[in-house]
């Protein structure tokens, strides 16, 4: 190994742990548990502690398939070097400082893919339009996917004929069927991804949907029994845990998705150095995240919490179920997905259900909106701009 390539390496891996750590300041860390604090279910500094702990978990067990996109998936033809890998963290990590400082949800996915686009192209790579397509997809369907599943959840959440023991345990039934269906790392033979409905099939070596569909219903069925007689026992109590626990859920996939736009940049430069596996960078990654979560979050998630919505309970579980449930989607596609665009289109269509027009600051959000634009736009032109610069001098 080149003691130049081994050196560049090393900074790209600073660069990374920054990013790491915006990441964690920023939309995975203030996002989760935004409508809890909003809530008033759990304070500021302790809904930071924990999405920091869980937002590490599903970054190693989950984190896989979002680096390897946002890594290899976005250019054809080329492969990053080093100093594109650090240019492409420092534009994403400075526009997200930006984001921290002012207060505005700068979205993460917008402004790492730009970049890498950006640098990508002016290197000479060619756009993988599929893949683009199917990013542009997800990034345009989530508000109106999100925040319409949050505005009818919500709606529904307060009816009479509705009580919460049934509507609320039902969604967490929903939930739990669809963890059960979700790949995790060691799950699969070896050390590849699997789900615990695969596991189980597996090991009751019967092959076809019986199994997977049996153990989903039986989750489903188990979850929402649990539920429905912790609302009976104690409805506020009840309701606070279930929130809390949607949080818990939202923090481990935003780990598992957003620690790809931290660490994904570094795979290319795996191949010459075949000693570090990935599963090392997930972790530090991960921990990067969690530092981040820790020490800087509590800023937007007062943000998210106290300027977007006036939250209840019951509004707060409306915005965390569409959350949670988009984003594995994502993590599953391997699509690179902005939790501040997750989580803020559920929250704005939670409150919409019930307070209408006056549950929401239309102009705090469009000047999300705008930043979330203006961030894709900027970090594409500045890595182009930049890649090409280097490359006269």
């Amino acid at each position: 190994m080149q003691p130049s390539l081994l050196a560049l390496f090393v900074i790209a891996s600073l660069a990374s742990l920054f990013m790491a750590w915006v990441i964690g300041a920023g939309s995975s860390g203030a996002t989760p548990f935004a409508p809890a604090v909003g809530a008033n279910a759990i304070s500021t500094m302790r809904a930071a502690f924990i999405v920091g702990i869980f937002g590490f978990a599903g970054a190693v067990v989950q984190g896989a398939n979002v680096s390897k996109a946002v890594g290899r998936g976005l250019i054809g033809g080329v492969s990053l070097p080093a100093t594109g890998v650090i240019t492409v963290l420092l534009i994403g990590a400075g526009l997200m400082a930006v984001g921290i400082k002012t207060g505005y949800p700068i979205a993460t996915a917008f402004t790492v893919t730009g970049a890498v686009i950006g640098v990508g192209i002016a290197l000479g790579g060619k756009p993988v339009w599929p893949k683009y397509l199917q990013i542009g997809s997800v990034w345009v369907l989530t508000p109106v996917v999100g925040g319409g599943l949050a505005y009818g959840i919500a709606s529904v959440l307060p009816r009479d004929d509705a009580p919460e023991r049934y509507s609320v345990a039902v969604l967490a039934g929903l939930v739990g069927a669809v963890l059960a269906n979700v790949n995790f790392a060691y799950l699969g033979p070896g050390d590849s991804m699997d789900s615990l409905t695969g596991l189980a099939r597996r090991t009751a070596g019967i092959d076809g949907f019986a199994v997977p569909v049996a153990v989903s219903l039986l989750v489903a069925a188990s979850v929402a029994a649990l539920v429905s007689w912790d609302i009976r026992r104690d409805m506020n109590a009840g309701l606070r845990r279930v929130l809390l626990a949607l949080g818990s859920l939202v923090a481990f996939s935003a780990g598992g998705s957003q620690v790809g736009l931290a660490v994904g940049p570094l795979l290319p430069l795996l191949g010459d150095l075949e000693m570090i596996p990935v599963l090392a960078v997930l972790v530090g990654g991960g921990l990067g995240m969690l530092v981040g979560s820790w020490t800087g979050a509590p800023r937007m998630i007062k943000s998210l919490s106290q300027d977007y919505s006036s939250l209840g309970p019951r509004r707060s579980i409306a915005a965390l179920v569409p959350s949670f449930l988009i984003a594995q989607l994502a993590v599953l596609l391997g699509v690179p997905v902005s939790f501040n665009e997750i989580v803020v289109s559920a929250i704005i269509g939670s409150g919409a259900a019930v307070g209408g027009g006056d549950a929401i600051d239309s102009t705090k959000i469009l000047r999300t909106i705008g930043a979330w634009v203006g961030s894709l736009a900027l970090s594409l032109g500045l890595g182009y701009g930049l890649t090409v610069l280097l490359s006269v001098f």
